[in-house]
């Protein structure tokens, strides 16, 4: 039996690497889910077999939580993604925290590594959990996306982590008689997730969500040690490890640290460059930008999360058809930060079977971006923003972002005049070159897709 259930759990692990590998690509990534899935279901029926549990509250459990999570698949709508990511991350940071604190209290009197291995996983897995309800918080706007900062921020932490350390070694050298000083800790472990993750701004929450994502699968990865089971430890390794890897091309296209982020407090001390922005926004109507996408030969559309809040991605897939029936060359440029998750633009774009070819990054778009006749930037504000290059005084000076200025037109699809997310204004929105079409993003695509359309009946 013991050869079964670990021929299972290897099976399962091959599963959950391969489904990894097919999500690095859009054409094959909602396969790569169903692979992983599968192999995870292998996994829990190999667990359940092999652990002689009580299954009355497991059966419980799995129908509950089978029903709240389809009901969260029906009804959380693309703009809900990554609040949603946020949440399940809490989760997983909840579950491994309870198994550590359940196994201490079912054995206290643990070895070294044992015990280790369950402090670590209360430390991250509390961390996770507050971390990522408030990451939930702000990106469901339920309180505002600004930094929240008080004085010595920052030593609070530091010492908290001290703290921690002091307690962990405690715990570790003599677990069986240091119960209170754990219940301590996983207090601690519960504030310092809210302190660390309340100083960032909005603009950071992409990394901050792939991190909390990351520290969800370390966190399972340490209770895998705690209750011997193989098959949590890869599966918890893997995501941790892909995690840190997103993390850090994240920071990247942010050109910041992950220290930075988890400390930086971005925005705190600025919110509008020290360069004041001046001029005015140029309106136009959707007319008036017909007739110029129509005399275009080559466009790019750079979407933002207003996109996703419109729903416009299917319009935005229906306009590019058009122009390109006008035989105009449309590529679409997506910032790896664009959204409130890793990839979500890459997401919405493939909902409305956007060819995945068309997808650029900004390092490929840039270089020939004076030859672009047309940048329709839907949603977007941070990551077209020029004061990321000409501003010393932004908290976005050194992002890398997408130089639609220097395109020959810029249209702009925005909500209103208000700046982004993180609250920093954008010079681009008063260029000379860039026109604003305020409204809803998904109405205004529709109207000019209308416009071609009476154009070709015509």
């Amino acid at each position: 039996m013991s050869f079964v259930i670990n021929l299972a759990y290897i099976v399962a692990s091959i599963f959950f690497i391969y489904g990894l590998k097919m999500m690095s690509r859009a054409e094959t990534a909602r396969r790569g889910n169903t692979v992983s899935a599968v192999g995870m279901l292998i996994a829990i029926v190999a667990t359940l077999v092999s652990s002689g549990l009580s299954y009355g509250w497991i059966i419980a459990g799995l129908l509950v939580g089978s029903g709240i999570g389809l009901y969260m698949a029906r009804t959380v709508q693309m703009t809900g993604m990554p609040e949603m990511v946020a949440l399940l991350n809490g989760f997983g940071g909840l579950a491994s925290f309870l198994v550590g604190w359940a196994e201490y209290l079912h054995e206290p009197n643990m070895n070294a590594f044992t015990a280790t291995a369950t402090f670590l996983t209360i430390l991250i897995g509390g961390v996770t959990l507050t971390g990522s309800l408030v990451a939930f918080a702000k990106l469901s706007e339920r309180i505002s996306g600004k930094p929240y900062l008080f004085k010595n921020q920052h030593l609070v932490n530091a010492v908290l982590l001290v703290v921690m350390i002091v307690i962990g070694i405690l715990f570790v050298v003599s677990p069986e008689t240091t119960y209170g000083l754990l219940i301590l800790a996983m207090l601690i472990s519960l504030a310092l997730g809210v302190l660390v993750v309340i100083p960032i701004g909005g603009a950071d929450m992409p990394a901050v969500v792939s991190l909390l994502n990351s520290y969800s699968g370390i966190a399972a990865s340490m209770a895998g040690f705690i209750i011997n089971n193989n098959v949590l430890i890869v599966s918890g390794s893997l995501v941790g490890a892909s995690g840190i890897i997103l993390t850090q091309i994240m920071c990247r296209a942010m050109n910041r640290s992950i220290t930075n982020v988890l400390f930086g407090g971005f925005g705190s001390t600025v919110t509008a460059g020290t360069t004041a922005v001046t001029g005015e926004m140029k309106a136009m109507t959707t007319e008036e930008a017909y007739y110029v996408l129509e005399a275009a030969s080559k466009v790019i559309v750079v979407p933002g999360y207003g996109m996703a809040v419109a729903q416009a991605q299917h319009v935005v897939r229906e306009l590019a058809e058009m122009l390109e029936d006008n035989g105009v060359e449309v590529r679409y440029a997506i910032h790896p930060v664009a959204g409130r998750m890793p990839g979500h633009m890459n997401v919405l774009l493939a909902e409305a079977d956007v060819p995945y070819e068309q997808l650029v990054e900004p390092e490929d778009v840039n270089p020939s971006m004076e030859s672009v006749d047309v940048a329709i930037v839907i949603g977007a504000n941070d990551v077209v923003n020029p004061a990321a290059r000409e501003d010393k005084g932004s908290p976005l000076y050194g992002m890398p972002i997408i130089n639609v200025d220097q395109a020959k037109t810029v249209f702009v699809l925005k909500r209103g005049k208000g700046a982004g997310f993180s609250g920093v204004e954008n010079p681009l929105f008063f260029k000379d070159n860039t026109r604003l079409l305020f409204g809803d993003a998904k109405s205004t695509l529709s109207a000019l897709v209308s416009e071609f359309k009476e154009a070709l009946a015509a």
